[in-house]
């Protein structure tokens, strides 16, 4: 989880390019969003959730960490591919190739919604749960709205 915020928030920015500038409400709205949630991920791992010995080894926690890595994985070659569409310069519309976007038209939606729903799986806590189905319904509208 922290690995992912460091990259959504550090990395991430510092790699993308000169594009539409983002409406300050939105980004106030999405950084609302990312406090109260970390704090409410953070907060139910380290305080509420409570795992069984052994919890690394069972399959319901390895089956969603590599769920995770995989959807990360995703989500960061989409984030590449989206990054080189266009050389410096140069406007329009491109369709993005390559990766799982040979598959989906919303590879780094797909990736994040993935990786989310493995962290729920790999924790297993209500509040994760209910992260990933936040993701859901966020990134599937605006794949959808993508797609269109």
């Amino acid at each position: 989880f922290v690995f992912f915020v460091c990259y959504r928030a550090l990395i991430f920015p510092l790699l993308i390019r000169e594009g539409k500038p983002t409406p300050f409400f939105t980004f106030v709205l999405a950084l609302l969003f990312c406090v109260f949630n970390g704090y409410l991920q953070g907060r139910s791992l380290t305080t509420y959730a409570t795992y069984p010995p052994g919890w690394l080894g069972d399959s319901r926690f390895i089956t969603g960490f590599l769920g995770w890595l995989i959807g990360m994985a995703i989500n960061i070659h989409s984030d590449h591919i989206l990054r080189n569409l266009r050389k410096p310069g140069e406007t329009g519309y491109k369709i993005p190739r390559g990766g799982m976007f040979e598959y989906v038209s919303g590879a780094n939606f797909f990736g994040e919604i993935l990786e989310w729903f493995g962290f729920a799986l790999a924790c297993c806590t209500i509040e994760s749960l209910a992260f990933a189905l936040c993701t859901l319904f966020i990134l599937g509208s605006r794949a959808r709205q993508h797609h269109k």
